[in-house]
């Protein structure tokens, strides 16, 4: 009936079958012999429940027969919640006494099967067959109970039936003797029962069933893990088609439920309960087996007065085979395979059959255990899509959405085997999925977690000492009893005023962070991984990935550089916030179920680097790009001055311009914390980008310099002496602040690993002049990468190498060198006559770049002894 109607649905059904006929002629060479009875099914099933309806009318009392059959089972499962709760339907506990008793049915197969597939035997069985509903009074009943059920039912997977419409046009339209279809049609404008009901008694049920089950395994109650299984598949099936097709007319929150993703979870807690503990079902049923089923059948045998030989030699088998089971069978994990046995029931059935018709035998033998535990599984995604976003939305039901990425990990055994070419489409459905519902519950863990650390990173920079400016100042001024406080004055909290809180419920931000993230860590950490269509799925990595990405972002945002203004915060300021986020990070560790640690070394190692893993720019990026282009520059212009007293560049004041203490972003302890935040690699980035404009320079300096020596005369001023000072004042500049990043690095890295330090400066010590050039040169290149300073500069040595394009020799540029510092000399006494040459005691220094002369003039000696080496 289903394929019948689905095939109503076709639109293009004609076309389809056209096609196929032709593709048939064209491929054999003649017309396929079915077509024509096939385009005159097309035909007479237009309207296919009329048709359905003549066809079944001989067979009504067979049709009859078999879902009266189903009265008694449907009215016993089709009950409400307060019925299951008075019943005690599903409780271990209610007789406790019997838990080790076998729980057993006569209708065994059918204490979990689908209510919803009993629905639709009844209700399409009497759509075909209407006139059984005139007949009798229990098919009326049986009629009217499966009703009130549903008003969808389940044609394949998400394809429905709107089962009261489709009655109310096919009973209203047939002409018959039909007394009862007055009463028919009133059951149909009847009310739905609406579940919802039945999800609390479930869920309660798990809940006494957590304590005794999982550390006491009754295998003799395995039927109602299966019962339980079954009813919360009837549960979930209801809502899922009802909230999927509900109509304008009916109230759309009596087709949902906010707390569905919790009855999927338990479903997932059931199957793997069962998983878990499979070897001790088998265990207990093969014993079951061969100690009471083999021995009962067997007595049963001999107390048969009339027997059959073939029926004696089925029964006979069926006692040998039984009790040849051992539970040595399970100790080995064999497989075990009751099919011969099924074959041999199906067989007795049929001899039982012919000589007594009326005897009635079981005709469905209970399966193996994967198909009971698959057997719940259906395909829903786009309504399963639509769940995850309320349940994500709902606070309560974080903890609970790992079941649908566990749900996905189902889709296989949707996989019909008449059609195998759908297993591609539902791989790419459940991994996509499956996918997308990580992703999003990874987001919202690590955007969490980022907001938390943003907390914590507020609390900590109210204690940074620039925020006590405004403290120091009324205190002093309320102990002087000068200068009151300003009416209308909002009065600043002080820091930690935010953890004193005098009633306990009153939650605040962080409350709601923490208990978010306690949340999803519960789901997150449920299990360590799972496989969806043989591709093993670790959510945990999901949180990883996307923590590390975003704690990467929030490093960069907190340096917050803008290239337009040339704006960035200081590197003392980066670094308190930096370790305000790994305390947080670190503390959670535990809750989080993730290596913190490797998470936190990998995104500052990649913060060393120029760029990170996905190409954007870095902390050494930034700094290195602001000390050359904002800091650096404004020295070459005289806008900022070395002041050796404070080992920093100092800003001179000049009227009309904006304030900036560059003293702020140079001094000892910026050194420090920028090579706190770039590490040694970052440094080694940061002097090759000075060394390299330093080479620019130089060269500036050499094309100026060859042939002075023939054309310029010592009585005279130099030629460009003006260039050549102003060239050396930059490159001492450069130097100087390379020096002071040297410094700090030095004295970080001795504080980190004073172990490592020694024996690096113990290397540079035994260095002699008759060492080997290559390897003074590799220890000088280790001792720079710790900041110790080097008699020849590896930097220096690898500029001067990477300059030598122009084709001249060492020689030459030794001579250039010894020129260069004979010129600078002669020039000294025009930097000597500038007025703004005026030695400061409070700086150590003067208003003009005098100082950085010191820096650049001993280098350039450096340089003359630089080409000796790059020559050897």
């Amino acid at each position: 009936v289903s394929l019948v109607l689905l095939l109503a649905r076709t639109e293009d059904r004609r076309v389809l079958v056209g096609m196929y006929h032709c593709a048939h002629e064209m491929s054999h060479g003649a017309s396929d012999p079915s077509f024509a009875r096939l385009g005159q099914m097309l035909l007479e099933y237009e309207h296919p429940l009329k048709k359905l309806t003549e066809e079944f009318g001989p067979h009504t009392k067979a049709v009859t027969s078999a879902l009266l059959s189903l009265h008694f089972l449907f009215a016993r499962r089709n009950q409400g919640a307060e019925q299951w709760r008075s019943d005690q339907l599903l409780s271990l506990l209610s007789t406790s006494g019997a838990m080790l008793t076998p729980a057993s049915s006569d209708t065994m197969a059918c204490e979990y099967l689908s209510l919803e597939v009993m629905e639709r035997w009844i209700l399409m069985g009497f759509l075909v067959c209407p006139g059984a509903l005139g007949m009798s009074p229990q098919c009326l009943e049986l009629w009217r109970l499966a009703l009130q059920g549903s008003l969808y039912l389940t044609l394949l997977r998400d394809e429905v039936l709107q089962v009261h419409k489709v009655t109310e046009e096919l009973l209203g339209g047939l002409k018959g003797g039909y007394g009862a279809r007055d009463v028919i049609l009133g059951g149909c404008r009847g009310s739905v029962r609406v579940w919802g009901g039945e999800r609390p008694p479930v869920g309660s049920v798990w809940g006494l069933w957590q304590r005794p089950v999982p550390s006491k395994p009754c295998s003799s109650q395995a039927l109602f893990v299966f019962m339980a299984l079954s009813f919360c598949r009837d549960e979930v099936s209801w809502l899922v088609r009802h909230a999927e097709h509900v109509t304008k007319t009916k109230n759309p929150e009596d087709f949902a439920d906010s707390h569905l993703a919790e009855m999927l979870f338990l479903m997932e807690q059931l199957r793997s309960l069962v998983r878990g503990q499979v070897g001790v079902l088998q265990r207990y049923h093969v014993q079951y087996l061969a100690r009471f089923d083999a021995l009962v059948l067997s007595e049963i045998i001999q107390n048969l007065s009339v027997c059959p030989e073939e029926e004696s030699i089925i029964l006979s088998s069926f006692v040998s085979s039984l009790s040849a089971l051992s539970v040595k069978g399970v100790d080995d994990k064999e497989q075990f395979d009751f099919t011969p046995l099924r074959l041999d029931w199906f067989r007795l059935q049929v001899l039982s059959l012919k000589q007594k018709p009326g005897q009635q035998t079981q005709n469905t033998p209970c399966p193996s255990l994967p198909p009971l535990c698959s057997h719940p599984c259906s395909f829903y995604p786009r309504v399963v899509e639509k769940l995850f976003a309320a349940t994500m939305e709902e606070p309560s039901m974080l903890r609970f959405s790992i079941a649908f990425p566990l749900l996905c990990s189902h889709f296989s055994r949707c996989v019909h085997p008449m059609c195998p070419e759908e297993h591609p489409q539902l791989q790419a459905v459940a991994l996509g999925l499956c996918n997308k519902f990580l992703e999003e519950m990874a987001r919202q863990a690590s955007s969490c977690i980022m907001d938390a650390c943003a907390e914590h990173h507020n609390l900590s920079e109210q204690l940074l000492p620039k925020h006590c400016a405004s403290t120091v100042s009324k205190a002093r001024n309320k102990k002087t009893l000068k200068h009151p406080a300003k009416k209308g004055e909002p009065e600043r909290d002080k820091p930690g005023a935010e953890s004193q809180r005098k009633d306990r419920t009153l939650t605040t931000n962080m409350d709601k962070l923490h208990l978010t993230l306690a949340e999803l860590s519960l789901s997150l950490n449920h299990v360590p991984n799972f496989t969806v269509f043989e591709h093993t799925v670790t959510p945990a990595e999901y949180l990883s990935s996307q923590l590390e990405t975003r704690f990467t972002k929030a490093i960069v945002a907190m340096a917050g550089y803008s290239q337009a203004t040339q704006e960035v915060a200081r590197p003392s300021e980066v670094l308190v916030g930096l370790g305000a986020y790994v305390t947080f990070l670190q503390s959670l560790g535990h809750l989080l179920g993730l290596d913190t640690g490797r998470i936190i070394r990998g995104v500052l190692l990649q913060q060393t680097q120029p760029r990170d893993a996905a190409g954007e720019q870095t902390l050494t990026t930034i700094y290195t790009n602001w000390y050359l282009e904002a800091l650096l520059r404004q020295a070459s212009m005289g806008a900022i001055v070395l002041a050796p007293a404070l080992q920093a560049f100092t800003t001179v004041p000049r009227e009309g311009e904006p304030s900036f203490s560059a003293a702020e972003f140079s001094d000892v302890s910026e050194m420090r914390a920028l090579a706190e935040l770039i590490g040694p690699y970052g440094m080694k980035f940061l002097s090759d980008n000075l060394m390299w404009h330093v080479s620019s320079q130089v060269a500036e300096l050499k094309v100026g310099t060859r042939g002075w020596g023939q054309v310029w005369a010592p009585s005279s001023p130099p030629p460009a002496a003006d260039n050549v000072l102003k060239r050396m004042t930059i490159i001492g500049e450069i130097l100087s602040f390379r020096a002071m990043a040297q410094q700090g690095l030095r004295e970080v890295f001795s504080h980190h690993c004073p172990f490592l330090m020694g024996p690096i400066e113990c290397l540079t010590d035994v260095v002699t002049p008759d060492t080997d050039i290559q390897v003074t040169l590799s220890i000088f290149e280790l001792a720079s990468a710790a900041g110790i300073p080097c008699e020849i500069d590896p930097a220096l040595v690898n500029v001067l190498a990477s300059s030598k394009t122009d084709g001249s020799s060492p020689e030459e540029d030794y001579k250039v060198a010894c020129l260069l510092l004979v010129f600078v000399a002669v020039s000294l006494p025009l930097l000597a006559s500038d007025p703004a040459s005026i030695y400061n005691t409070e700086t150590d220094g003067e208003a003009a770049p005098c100082r950085s002369m010191a820096s650049s003039i001993p280098w350039g000696k450096r340089w003359g002894g630089g080409c000796s080496v790059l020559h050897e």
